[in-house]
């Protein structure tokens, strides 16, 4: 099991005054020196229209973050591919793949909520169109990473003959998780064709709920089979374990392990519940190994 930590690319009005990209990148530097494996960023332009965020753009963060740390891994998790333009996201990739000296992992997903950060763009908000620009995108993407010529006729995007170098230094190309809702079956299929899944339960009337150890041997026993590579396969699980003793935190985390979950993500003030110090101090207590 490994341990990151999961902050917004955004914080409530609320917090502005003390928290800027600056303070992103110490948390990270911060991450590092504690002994976490990895420090990952979301990916929203409004995300709540009703009370509307200070946000920061999260391709400039990371490279800031990838200048500021040595070991950590680092990502969107995850970054709404049908937002994006794939050739784009190609390229910010592997220049972030080489600034961090190969330490990058692609997160990827549909994007939620479309109502804040697509519908206000003039972008299309049906989750069927969505899906077929992200299956597509992750395709460009990888064929891209290849260094070939490079030929795709879709039916969002067309290239002829396109060659992108450098290459990605990590190899065969950056991992990509891809996001998925559980239990929906169609986004398990499309992770089990990639490099890792990135779970979130189905949400409730005004609940998150989390994903469960069960769901997770669940999911697996879904996803093992339809996977076409010896490679290996993440499966990413988010939570939080702040107020719990070292004890008890290492062993409500041991239990996803036990289910087949290879990453634990601490989520970061997700919701703008947290203040600012408590990051601080969640930070430095380290990851509950």
């Amino acid at each position: 099991m490994r341990y990151a930590v999961s902050m917004p690319n955004f914080v409530p009005a609320r917090h502005a005054a003390e928290v800027d990209m600056q303070r992103v990148v110490e948390w990270a530097r911060m991450a590092e020196a504690a002994g976490w494996d990895a420090f990952f960023i979301w990916d929203h332009l409004l995300f709540a229209k009703a009370d509307v965020p200070y946000a920061m753009d999260p391709w400039v963060l990371l490279a800031a973050i990838a200048s500021a740390t040595q070991r950590i891994k680092l990502g969107p998790t995850v970054t709404p591919l049908p937002r994006r333009r794939p050739w784009q996201v190609a390229r910010q990739a592997v220049s972030l793949d080489h600034l961090s000296n190969g330490r990058l992992i692609l997160g990827v997903g549909i994007g939620a909520p479309t109502e804040s950060d697509f519908v206000p763009f003039g972008e299309p908000g049906d989750l069927r169109t969505l899906a077929t620009r992200l299956d597509e995108g992750l395709e460009v993407i990888s064929g891209l990473w290849s260094g070939d010529p490079f030929t795709y006729h879709g039916q969002h995007y067309d290239l002829d003959e396109v060659r992108f170098l450098p290459t990605p230094l990590q190899k065969p190309r950056i991992p990509i998780w891809v996001a998925a809702l559980w239990p929906r079956k169609a986004p398990l299929r499309r992770a089990a064709r990639w490099d890792g899944i990135y779970p979130l339960k189905m949400p409730e009337p005004n609940e998150y709920p989390t994903m469960a150890p069960e769901d997770v041997r669940a999911l697996l026993d879904y996803v093992r089979p339809r996977r076409t590579t010896e490679r290996p396969f993440d499966v990413v699980v988010a939570g939080w374990t702040g107020g719990l003793t070292p004890r008890q935190a290492h062993e409500h985390v041991q239990a996803y392990a036990d289910a087949g979950a290879t990453w634990w993500i601490e989520g970061l003030d997700w919701f703008g519940r947290l203040e600012p110090r408590s990051i601080d101090e969640r930070i430095q207590h380290g990851p509950p190994r």
